[in-house]
């Protein structure tokens, strides 16, 4: 609302002539708010407040448990009763008289008590794994009292992965808490939540073997997971800075050196609390591990094929054995087993992330004699090859390389091909000559590498020979052999030499 003066000048400038739309522009107003003011003569407008609803706190109360805390109804009921009150002025007495919604607190600090609990938690990140962004989730498990983790970063992660990484984490602790407490959509939880969430079985009967339950927090708990949370956020700020990662197994090397080397063994910033002291005097109060406990897997029905391999995940396993049928694959956190009925015929590690179409067979035994000529063979070790060698030859690649398909796998064998055929210094050379003139072509690039190897193709000089050595009765004999016909390579060069523009 504009002020008493600026409303006393604005009339004032429509008494003397000055338009409405003239005035609008001037004092920045709009021309309905000109015109109100001038059809009220300028004069401040009266403002009546209504009359304040009086609401008897009995009569509320007690409606409240009658209507069983529906507060539209209330609303109805009062109405009913004459007395007229908005649904939002409702709502607001009801607060303040402590009806319905809890009233909040402010975060308590629970003091840590040995062995009282551990906590659970995934969060997702994008991570250059070798300069490419790659989305992962990390999972982390953490002794609250020790401050004590246990970090792993997963591609995919489900109920299986969230069972092998707390399996492979209190394995190597050889302790547990009696509670693990998770949040509302972790994957334990079947539904509901806080005191009245159900754990899906598999989950607590897998709990229930290392001698801990999972427990959800109350949604919109003011102490949300009973203490304050810090485990992501020291992960981003102390784990993630300064560190480059090649792959998926170099950042799981380093997140276990991080977390069960560097970070137990340090001071807290704070409260100078070593993990590795106060875990020393938790042990007492957690529960161990009994020990031979089985990992968990998963079970895949498979069937051994006409040359003997079974597949899983995209690659191929070579199986023992002359017979075909059905067999069991288990697949664990980092292996897998091949079973027919109860034998077991082999057993393999499962391959670095990101192998795809690759045949394993057992180590020290020769690989099988027939292999299948129709599955595809991919050409991603070829292109890693290849862009370490320079960048030019990285920018060559993405340039001249076909997105996807066929095309790409084959400009990729045509270029490594001559890689190998060639050195790397002229290779490099070549291929930066390449990328300067746009050529795509794989011959273009052959031909440039041969235009180079005979460009530098310079007389040798002549050997140096030591006098003594020619007074050696071997020396003599030696040259009087004959000289070694070499003219069969003279024309080696003159089919591929490039042709000229004239």
């Amino acid at each position: 609302m504009l002020d008493p003066e600026k409303r006393r000048a604005l009339f004032l400038l429509h008494q003397e002539g000055m338009g409405v739309r003239e005035i609008s522009c001037r004092l920045h107003v709009s021309r309905n708010t000109v015109r109100s003011i001038i059809a009220a003569e300028g004069a401040m407008p009266v403002l009546e407040r209504k009359r304040k609803v009086a609401i008897d706190p009995e009569l509320l109360a007690q409606l409240y448990v009658e209507c069983q805390g529906y507060a539209e109804r209330v609303c109805e009921k009062l109405a009913e009763s004459g007395i007229a009150v908005k649904y939002s002025t409702l709502t607001r007495r009801l607060r303040e008289l402590g009806l319905g919604a809890a009233k909040e607190t402010r975060c308590d600090r629970v003091p840590d008590e040995p062995g009282a609990e551990m906590q659970h938690d995934t969060s997702s990140y994008i991570v250059a794994l070798g300069g490419v962004p790659t989305r992962l989730v990390a999972s982390l498990v953490y002794l609250r009292y020790s401050k004590r983790r246990y970090l792993k970063f997963y591609r995919r992660f489900n109920r299986f992965r969230m069972k092998c990484f707390l399996h492979e984490a209190l394995t190597r602790w050889e302790y547990a808490a009696p509670k693990c407490v998770i949040d509302n959509t972790n994957l334990a939880r079947l539904r509901g939540t806080g005191q009245d969430a159900v754990i899906v079985p598999e989950m607590a009967a897998f709990a229930e073997q290392f001698g801990f339950e999972f427990l959800c927090h109350e949604v919109g708990h003011c102490n949300r997971k009973a203490g304050e949370e810090r485990s992501f956020w020291i992960v981003e700020t102390n784990f993630f800075p300064g560190r480059t990662f090649v792959s998926l197994e170099d950042l799981n090397e380093q997140a276990f050196d991080w977390s069960m080397v560097r970070l137990y063994h340090r001071p807290m910033s704070k409260t100078g609390l070593i993990p590795a002291k106060a875990f020393e005097h938790e042990r007492a109060y957690l529960v161990a591990v009994p020990a031979g406990l089985p990992a968990p897997y998963l079970v895949h029905g498979r069937t051994i094929d006409q040359y003997g391999y079974v597949a899983f995940e995209a690659n191929y396993y070579w199986v023992p054995g002359s017979g075909r049928g059905e067999v069991s694959v288990l697949e664990y956190g980092e292996r897998l087993k091949v079973y027919r009925e109860r034998e077991l015929l082999i057993e393999y590690p499962l391959p670095p992330d990101g192998v795809r179409n690759g045949r394993f067979s057992p180590e020290g035994r020769p690989k099988p004699r027939h292999e299948p000529r129709n599955r595809r063979k991919p050409t991603t070790d070829e292109e890693k090859r290849l862009r370490a060698m320079a960048e030019a030859v990285g920018a060559y690649l993405d340039f001249a390389a076909a997105p996807g398909g066929i095309a790409r796998h084959r400009f990729i064998r045509d270029v490594f091909r001559l890689a190998q055929e060639t050195s790397a210094s002229l290779f490099v050379r070549s291929v930066e000559r390449a990328l300067k003139y746009r050529i795509r072509s794989p011959e273009t690039l052959r031909r440039i590498a041969l235009l180079y190897l005979t460009e530098d193709s310079r007389p040798l000089p002549c050997a140096q020979v030591d006098e003594r050595l020619v007074e050696r009765d071997a020396y003599r004999e030696g040259r009087l052999t004959d000289e070694p016909d070499l003219s069969a390579y003279d024309g080696m060069l003159q089919a591929d030499e490039v042709p000229s523009d004239g």
